[in-house]
């Protein structure tokens, strides 16, 4: 049976596995990001026996520059256009790679998994990505970045994101967005997950922090639901495994800006795949290649 590599490349962590044309995943890895994140990325290519693979997926924090075959991730400051499609060739013996973004690579693996023909996928977690699957097919845009809504603006905000802009749905959302904004009232945790724990055990500030990401994130959702009139919503990543703490306030945000008719039955749901999401994503990109 003919096999894949998949990387999924996020803020804080790489991931890889070999994935079978049946869906299933035959090995596993993740390496945290080190100092070099090319060297991180060799050391999860080693961690595998390719043998019986014929390509490569990859699902990359964005911006992606598909037609350098490059990636510039906002929370990676080191790669700036880093050539990644070029650069695991290398390490995978030449073999071909197809890319996109890992929000993207998150929607094309819920659209395999549970055969739903369009979607909006959004990750939220060091970063917020989202990407789109329109009528069975990744729909990636002019330069491969259709879809990423963590860069939509949706509000004011005193502090520019990294990304040069001002109010991004990532500034508000993400797991450090969230945990900045908290502090800044005096919360005193360490990271998203100490910041959820609070907000399910009532503390205030961390349940203020978790409704304020989940109003910017519904901003984004409804206005992407409303361009292309979508019925589902997929929402993986790190932060929302904080599970109720982020879809109970989600949800309901994403009600009540639901104002036009088409939108009343919008759904919300969380990712079936978990944290495989954008690994299962980058294999099917690689499959349909070959």
């Amino acid at each position: 049976m003919s096999a894949v590599f998949a990387v999924d490349i996020g803020g804080t962590k790489f991931a890889g596995a070999v994935v079978r044309a049946d869906r299933t995943i035959a090995d596993r890895a993740e390496v945290p990001v080190g100092a070099d994140p090319t060297a991180t990325l060799a050391a999860l290519v080693a961690r595998f026996d390719l043998t019986g693979v014929t390509g490569v997926g990859v699902g990359s924090a964005g911006p992606v520059h598909l037609d350098l075959g490059a990636v510039s991730p906002v929370n990676i400051p080191a790669w700036r256009r880093f050539p990644i499609t070029a650069v695991l060739a290398d390490l995978t013996g030449g073999r071909p790679v197809a890319l996109a973004g890992d929000a993207q690579c998150m929607a094309l693996g819920e659209h395999w998994h549970a055969d739903i023909p369009t979607l909006l996928g959004v990750v939220v977690s060091t970063g917020v990505g989202g990407g789109l699957v329109l009528d069975g097919a990744p729909y990636l845009g002019r330069t491969g970045n259709a879809g990423h809504i963590g860069h939509i603006a949706v509000g004011r905000d005193d502090e520019p994101c990294p990304c040069g802009a001002f109010g991004c749905v990532e500034r508000l959302a993400s797991g450090p967005g969230m945990v900045r904004w908290a502090a800044g009232l005096g919360w005193t945790g360490t990271d998203a997950r100490a910041l959820a724990a609070d907000a399910a055990r009532g503390v205030p500030v961390a349940r203020q922090a978790f409704a304020r990401g989940a109003d910017a994130l519904a901003a984004a959702i409804v206005n992407t639901a409303t361009l292309f009139d979508l019925h589902t919503a997929v929402v993986g990543g790190g932060v929302a495994a904080a599970g109720p703490v982020l879809f109970d306030p989600l949800r309901a945000a994403v009600a009540r800006r639901s104002g036009i008719g088409f939108l009343h039955d919008l759904t919300v749901l969380p990712t079936a795949l978990g944290r495989d999401a954008g690994l299962y994503g980058a294999a099917a990109l690689a499959l349909a290649r070959a």
